[in-house]
């Protein structure tokens, strides 16, 4: 049997086996179906990561596991710095903390984070979260110092992707693409100051589009309008009705209710009021 069937085949038990002691865990201290679901999803893309990376090195912080090789020996304690900011900054901000330590893989090239999720050898990311762990890029890929703490912390994916963990954990798995690339970019630009650069002529999609289609829209529209809406929420009915959006999806809502019932106003006007502020900008 090859590794890769064993592997799967090993991701299958612990599958059922964590579905089954979670399942009683959740039972006996009332917590929710969606919290033992995300619980399943967590536990095995943790232990997942973890056979992926078991030949991989290993530093803990206060707050994370770092996994990674020996090509970033030299910057791995550097990254170890700007994830703890990250955490700090990030957390000071929502008022919300990771229940337990949060696994950080520190891949060496695009080529090996490519093949931890089955993408095709040409799509490139600087960081992925994906089921409570968060995967990094090597600055060494794209820094001319890889060990330079400050551009690192404003330019690199720390405080994005630790938002996406935050924005998963306090909507308990309940959450669009668009509305946690949206917050994660409000959250970055507010902490760092960065911002990815504006498309040239912005295509307007609607909500719907959104939702159903992010990934296959043009992304540097849909990515600039989703951290439009945030903003434009933030403008209008301020930063705290983002808090309470993200608050109502993780009791359940769907996104329209969490947007009606926070904002209070129907989903239909939000999307006219938004559409009349897009085409103001």
């Amino acid at each position: 049997m090859n590794t890769f069937k064993h592997a799967h085949m090993v991701l299958g038990l612990l599958f059922a086996v964590s579905a089954l002691i979670l399942l009683s865990t959740c039972i006996v201290s009332g917590k929710t179906v969606a919290d033992m679901r995300q619980a399943i999803v967590q536990f095995v893309i943790g232990k997942e990561a973890s056979l992926q990376t078991a030949d991989f090195q290993e530093l803990q912080t206060d707050h994370f596991i770092i996994k990674f090789t020996s090509s970033d020996e030299e910057c791995v304690n550097m990254i170890g710095k700007a994830a703890e900011k990250a955490y700090a900054s990030v957390s000071t901000f929502w008022g919300e903390k990771p229940a337990r330590k949060t696994m950080l893989i520190i891949y060496p090239d695009n080529l090996s984070m490519n093949e931890s999720f089955g993408w095709e050898r040409n799509e490139k990311a600087m960081g992925v979260y994906w089921g409570g762990t968060i995967r990094v890029l090597t600055p060494r890929e794209w820094m001319q110092d890889p060990q330079e703490f400050e551009l690192f912390m404003r330019e690199g994916p720390m405080v994005h992707e630790f938002t996406h963990l935050l924005v998963d954990q306090m909507t308990r798995g309940n959450y669009n693409r668009w509305w946690t690339e949206g917050v994660a970019q409000y959250v970055e630009k507010e902490i760092t100051g960065f911002k990815f650069v504006d498309p040239e002529k912005p295509i307007y999609y609607t909500l719907s589009e959104l939702e159903k289609d992010f990934d296959q829209l043009d992304q540097r529209s849909a990515y600039w309008e989703s951290l439009l809406i945030i903003e434009y929420i933030v403008e209008q009915y301020g930063e705290e009705s983002v808090y309470e959006i993200m608050c109502a999806l993780g009791n359940g809502a769907t996104m329209q209710q969490a947007l009606e019932s926070s904002l209070g106003i129907g989903y239909a006007g939000f999307e006219i009021g938004f559409y009349q502020y897009w085409q103001d900008i």
